[in-house]
């Protein structure tokens, strides 16, 4: 890419990156406008479903791995929960393709600005931040790639964990316990609902998100739950005042045969919700 003379890309009065770029590179960005070749697209994939909790010291954010294209499961190990930054991250729901490249772009648009101003946004600039690009995809969402994201990290000026809900033309709207979004949001929702208590250890909040989605997987197609057999488990993030990490699969894996055992324990011929999702 050649810029011309008076380009400046890091110039500290254009905060964003991308409103950089398409102003010195205009024709590195479409339209948008795919209506022409709508009826020539193949079904896209859709993935679902994320799940945030609040605990004493921080918050955890989880997502299924399963992604469909109408009524195929088209992939089953898909990542949908993606640092924004060493203290943030945002969950994917909606058209995949769109989403990770929302949030990728999250990412990039945060680390340009700590690089031009010399320090990180706020939590709440951050997540206005996603506001925006919400909003610059209400065309394609108009045209049913539609992206509705969960975001969710630790406020270093207030030393507390903050979650952050959004519609399909970016309202933005914090919840300071709980929050779902995905095709599976309303079953885990109401999982979280029942579980969740103020003051939750970091321990009890993980083993909270992953029966939700368990529970959101044994309603919703859209949703796979823990598959034992080829080793897929949900991604759990854990961020606090020591930033954004992942659980590995074998934690997790842990949890999850805890779960089956427990489940196993109250469901009448252990054939029931321990056996039912298992296998995603």
């Amino acid at each position: 890419m050649t810029l011309p003379p008076d380009a400046r890309p890091f110039d500290p009065t254009a905060i964003s990156f991308t409103s950089t770029l398409r102003r010195v590179a205009p024709e590195l960005f479409s339209t948008g406008d795919m209506t022409e070749h709508r009826e020539h697209m193949p079904d896209h994939l859709d993935g679902t479903t994320i799940v945030a909790l609040t605990y004493v010291d921080g918050v955890i954010m989880a997502g299924d791995r399963r992604a469909t294209a109408g009524n195929i499961i088209s992939k089953r190990d898909m990542r949908k929960v993606f640092p924004a930054d060493g203290w943030s991250a945002v969950g994917i729901s909606g058209s995949a393709g769109p989403a990770m490249e929302l949030a990728k772009i999250l990412s990039t648009e945060l680390e340009h600005y700590e690089k031009v101003e010399g320090g990180p946004l706020s939590l709440e600039g951050k997540a206005n931040k996603l506001a925006q690009l919400i909003r610059g995809n209400l065309p394609m969402a108009m045209q049913g790639l539609v992206v509705v994201p969960l975001f969710a990290g630790f406020d270093l000026a207030d030393l507390v964990p903050r979650i952050y809900e959004y519609d399909v033309v970016g309202g933005r709207y914090e919840e300071r316990r709980f929050a779902t979004t995905g095709s599976g949001g309303r079953d885990a929702r109401g999982s979280l609902k029942a579980r969740y208590t103020d003051g939750l250890a970091p321990e009890r909040a993980i083993d909270i998100a992953i029966e939700a989605l368990w529970d959101a997987a044994d309603e919703d197609s859209a949703t796979g739950g823990p598959d034992v057999v080829r080793g897929i488990y949900p991604l759990v993030a854990q961020i606090d005042v020591d930033g954004y990490r992942e659980l590995d699969d074998r934690a997790v894996a842990e949890r999850v045969r805890d779960i089956i055992t427990e489940r196993r324990m109250t469901v009448p011929g252990g054939n029931g919700d321990g056996d039912a999702d298992v296998n995603g």
